[in-house]
């Protein structure tokens, strides 16, 4: 088992950036699948990105795409969702989750109902 803390999130104006952490404990990351997930307020939790066990391969809605980028850390046990050029309607609660995988997986996950583990989220709020 992997436990999954989430942190960085915070009131950013329009245009700014953000960095969210996702740690991880019990298990080591690598050997996951991680998905980044947001959920905004009355809205379902929907996929933001995703990287595969490795962290060679990524996947991103397109919503994001161009301006949000995930990265592994493996030595450190983390994975990072740097946030640039923010909008108003990026504000949500986000989550990191994890997918146990294969060795030699590369492939990503965009259903939420691909991932087993899940942290408890960090508020992200973009101003206008």
């Amino acid at each position: 088992q992997v436990q999954l803390v989430e942190s960085g999130g915070e009131l950013v104006q329009a245009g700014g950036s953000l960095r969210l952490s996702c740690a991880a404990s019990g298990n080591a990351l690598v050997t996951y699948a991680v998905g980044w997930f947001r959920q905004a307020p009355e809205k379902e939790r929907a996929f933001v990105g995703a990287i595969s066990r490795m962290g060679g391969n990524t996947f991103y809605a397109d919503s994001v795409k161009g301006r949000f980028t995930i990265s592994k850390d493996s030595d450190r046990n983390m994975v990072y969702l740097q946030m640039n050029s923010l909008k108003p309607e990026d504000s949500a609660v986000y989550y990191c989750a994890a997918k146990g995988v294969s060795f030699l997986s590369r492939t990503v996950y965009y259903s939420r109902g691909d991932y087993d583990y899940w942290g408890q989220g960090t508020q992200v709020i973009v101003s206008a």
